[in-house]
């Protein structure tokens, strides 16, 4: 689909080595195991840590030690040489800053050959030489028909004046901030993206607007709590929302829901490149991705899978879903940013 714009964060930073499963420390040939490090969030670590770093580390000889944080705590400490990481996850936007900044490796796709089986946008999110996406899911609207009786399905209707005070809205800082003005342009009636045409859509939306979110847990809460009845939010939190609150709809907006892209590269430098290839492609295995599917952990880019009703409930699945999400241009998002921050808080941020 043609975008306007591209780009998306669990806190201290942590060495957290995994216990290997059973093999590192028993090889056949009595190697001491590799220490790959990995950088990531930290979130739904347990089942990382059972379904794909343990198999991992059984079949390689290897430790894996977590390096846990936001996009942005983790990307600063490697600016700063403060790291011995040799892989890291981060959603495309920062991906793009680690680009910029020169910090990653370069791949060879020859060690990556389960990258020929994911979608098309996944296999150069920021360009042929770095490392793919491993999930692609979607922002669309929760909302409770319980709490409110618009029934929306566009991004238009936030701005429906019978939501005054009921919107929870990601800050511009955020994941998903761009995504939504980049959606406020579009509601103005701009055909491609007008930054003050957003800004004002923006400003008209501010009625609606209970409070700002910076991390989706507090998205969650407000709307367990009823503090909130509708909003943005990314469709891989909508089972948490529903488990709290049964009622909850997930809306993929007429205009087009927006792809949150979230990528692994190999850190310039690493000693392990090769073996880091080696668990990229792992993670874009058919294994892998459908088993992170099921427990509806990530969705899934390996086009090779054939998923029940049951498994695609909840998550991005699907060519005709995936290929018509609107992708941001991470690059002017990353120009402007600054910017946007700025005048978002001069103008918007409520008091």
């Amino acid at each position: 689909m043609k975008m306007p714009m591209k780009y998306l964060v669990p806190l201290s930073l942590l060495m957290l080595p995994l216990a290997a499963c059973g093999s590192s420390e028993d090889s056949a040939d009595g190697e001491e195991p590799t220490e790959l490090v990995i950088s990531t969030w930290g979130f739904a670590e347990d089942f990382f840590r059972e379904e794909v770093y343990a198999p991992f580390e059984e079949e390689h000889n290897v430790e894996i030690v977590l390096e846990t944080g936001n996009n942005s705590e983790r990307l600063n400490k490697i600016r700063q040489g403060n790291s011995s990481v040799d892989l890291i996850y981060l959603s495309d936007y920062y991906a793009q800053q680690g680009i910029n900044d020169d910090l990653f490796a370069e791949i060879d796709r020859d060690n990556i050959p389960n990258i020929e089986d994911i979608y098309e946008m996944a296999q150069e999110p920021t360009g042929e030489n770095f490392g793919p996406a491993y999930t692609v899911s979607q922002l669309g609207i929760a909302y409770n028909p319980e709490e409110t009786d618009v029934a929306i399905t566009s991004w238009a209707d936030l701005w429906n004046p019978e939501l005054e005070r009921s919107i929870g809205l990601p800050s511009i800082t955020a994941t998903a901030g761009p995504m939504v003005l980049d959606a406020a342009s579009v509601v103005s009636g701009s055909e491609s993206f007008d930054e003050d045409a957003a800004f004002a859509q923006m400003k008209e939306l501010n009625p609606n607007v209970a409070n700002e979110y910076s991390q989706t847990s507090a998205y969650v809460n407000m709307f367990t709590q009823g503090e909130i009845a509708a909003g943005p939010i990314m469709e891989m939190y909508v089972a948490d929302l529903k488990e709290a609150v049964p009622s909850t709809e997930f809306v993929t907006p007429e205009e087009g829901a927006y792809a949150i892209v979230n990528t692994v590269n190999v850190i310039e430098g690493s000693e392990n490149q090769e073996l880091a290839e080696e668990f990229i492609n792992w993670q874009l295995s058919a294994e892998v991705q459908e088993t992170a599917a099921a427990a509806k952990v990530d969705s899934p880019v390996n086009t090779t899978l054939d998923l029940s009703e049951e498994e695609a409930e909840g998550i991005t699945y699907g060519a005709d879903t995936v290929e018509n999400l609107i992708l941001l241009d991470t690059e002017m998002i990353n120009e402007r940013s600054e910017e946007w921050v700025d005048r978002w808080n001069r103008e918007l941020t409520q008091q």
